[in-house]
């Protein structure tokens, strides 16, 4: 008797569990992430598509070159970044928040050196743009 009812009981937590993993890979799967598009940019060092995700006006951090920059200056000067260290791998790392800010922590293999890049998103009227965005060397 007692091992029949440990079996129900382990039967029954085996299934809860499956069913709150269920509930919440959906909820997971039916969230956007809107660092995978910029991820993948930062990857293949597209700034013409990244730059589609900047603020009108934001702020750059570039190995500790300072500039509140527009769309099309902060365009440049990431093409500039990209030409002198050609990406190979973007690893995100880590990223949390929710609207109307996020950030995300990932680290780049470019140019035969390291670098931790930190975004910070900010969501506007349904849409997100990316208002500062910092790399540093590791």
């Amino acid at each position: 008797m007692k091992r029949i009812l440990l079996i129900s009981v382990l039967a029954l937590l085996g299934f809860c569990s499956r069913e709150a993993s269920a509930q919440n890979s959906f909820v997971a799967d039916t969230s956007p992430d809107v660092f995978s598009p910029i991820c993948k940019y930062i990857q293949t060092g597209d700034s013409d598509k990244l730059s589609a995700w900047f603020a009108d006006n934001l702020e750059l951090d570039i190995l500790g070159a300072v500039n509140n920059s527009t769309r099309n200056q902060a365009r440049r000067i990431m093409k500039n970044f990209f030409n002198n260290y050609t990406p190979k791998q973007f690893n995100l790392i880590h990223k949390s928040g929710k609207a109307p800010m996020k950030y995300a922590v990932g680290t780049l293999d470019a140019g035969g050196e390291k670098f931790r890049i930190i975004l910070y998103v900010k969501t506007n009227e349904g849409r997100s743009y990316i208002q500062h965005l910092k790399v540093e060397r590791e």
